[in-house]
């Protein structure tokens, strides 16, 4: 007589066969340490390529109640070979929003422009080295000279899986 499966080795079965191949190792273990490759907080901009998920919420408040939620697509920089550009999409906005910046030195910056020529917005984050460049949690902060209404939000940028 044979025995069931564990749940964790099932999943990680179904995992492989659907052609996720680190499946396996995270249904062996839940506390398995950083890869040598993630334990440095440099990042190449070709790690930020792609679509990344966003929330955004007031610095005072949580990020499980969200102001707004949306999605940035970045892309190789056209002029700048070592920064990204993208596009931001988010629930409080029409429209999408223009995106530039880079990660140098373990810390990410943006600028926001809504119309591609004034900055509306910074973002700056610190690079976890546990993230592995996965997850970015920082500050945006509305330009200066922009409305009082516009306030400071925490946001996180997380890597939609699938993108490399």
């Amino acid at each position: 007589m044979t025995s069931p499966l564990h749940p964790r080795w099932a999943l990680a079965c179904a995992w492989a066969l659907a052609g996720g191949t680190v499946g396996l190792v995270l249904a062996q273990t839940s506390t398995a340490p950083a890869p040598a490759a993630c334990q440095g907080v440099q990042l190449e901009p070709a790690q930020l390529y792609g679509q990344w998920s966003l929330l955004l919420w007031p610095v005072d408040g949580t990020r499980t109640n969200p102001v707004a939620t949306g999605t940035a697509h970045f892309e190789r920089h056209p002029e700048f070979p070592g920064s990204v550009r993208g596009r931001l999409s988010a629930s409080t906005s029409p429209g999408q929003t223009l995106l530039s910046g880079d990660a140098t030195d373990g810390e990410f910056q943006l600028d926001e422009s809504e119309d591609g020529v004034a900055i509306s917005a910074v973002w700056n984050a610190f690079v976890n080295p546990v993230d592995c460049g996965r997850r970015l949690q920082g500050t945006r902060r509305p330009a200066e000279g922009r409305p009082a209404s516009e306030v400071p939000l925490n946001f996180e940028l997380s890597k939609v899986p699938g993108w490399q």
